[in-house]
């Protein structure tokens, strides 16, 4: 068996990526460890065999820690904003006290500069002071001797299609926006196979829409 934690459990993309777990042939050897700060918020799974809930919040180390026992992969589906950083630096103690190395950690894209033109000014704006928080929450990553997969996110729609590109750290990021299916289906693909894109940074957007000066909704 492969035990996943999705810490943050109940967002839009982690809720997307823990249904394609569940009922997808390929990932039926697949244990998932949902961590959220309402448990209740996903009765839905509540029975399902290959699933347990854990109610706990990501400021809380004792509570991270408890639930990072036995894991093999960990995704954290939400950005690391706090000012203190106590999310990034919560999980990378826990998977350091618990042996654990794979991680997937979702960040916003222009952590690098690396989103060019007008969009890039109007990202780096609307982001503002969460920008800086971001960015420690990736160095941090890149600090530790986690084998870490950073995954910058543009501006999210809700479009049924996959459709993506990923471009790396010294790549300028390609597109303003994706769907959180696209999203959603990296995540799946790098639990499938975790030996790709270790200790990288990872900027995803659909290609098509590149050039815009604002997200495509």
């Amino acid at each position: 068996m492969k035990n996943v934690l999705i810490l943050a459990a109940n967002g839009q993309i982690a809720r997307i990526v823990e249904r394609r777990l569940l009922v997808e042939p390929a990932f039926q050897d697949v244990q998932l460890t949902l961590f959220l700060r309402q448990a209740s918020r996903l009765s839905d799974l509540a029975d399902n065999q290959r699933v347990t809930l854990v109610e706990g919040d990501l400021t809380d180390a004792k509570a991270v820690s408890t639930a990072m026992a036995g894991q093999d992969i960990v995704f954290v589906a939400v950005v690391d904003h706090d000012t203190q950083n106590r999310l990034t630096k919560n999980v990378i103690a826990a998977m350091q006290a618990k042996q654990v190395k794979r991680v997937l950690f979702t960040n916003v894209l222009g952590l690098y500069n690396e989103v060019p033109g007008e969009f890039g000014r109007w990202n780096a704006e609307m982001i503002g002071s969460g920008m800086a928080p971001a960015q420690r929450s990736d160095a941090l990553l890149a600090a530790s001797d986690l084998s870490y997969t950073t995954l910058r996110l543009p501006w999210l729609n809700d479009r049924d299609e996959v459709n993506y590109q990923l471009t790396t750290k010294d790549e300028p990021y390609n597109g303003v926006s994706g769907s959180r299916q696209s999203i959603a289906d990296v995540v799946v693909r790098l639990i499938q196979d975790p030996s790709r894109y270790q200790r990288d940074s990872l900027g995803i957007a659909d290609p098509a829409t590149q050039g815009q000066d604002r997200p495509v909704y």
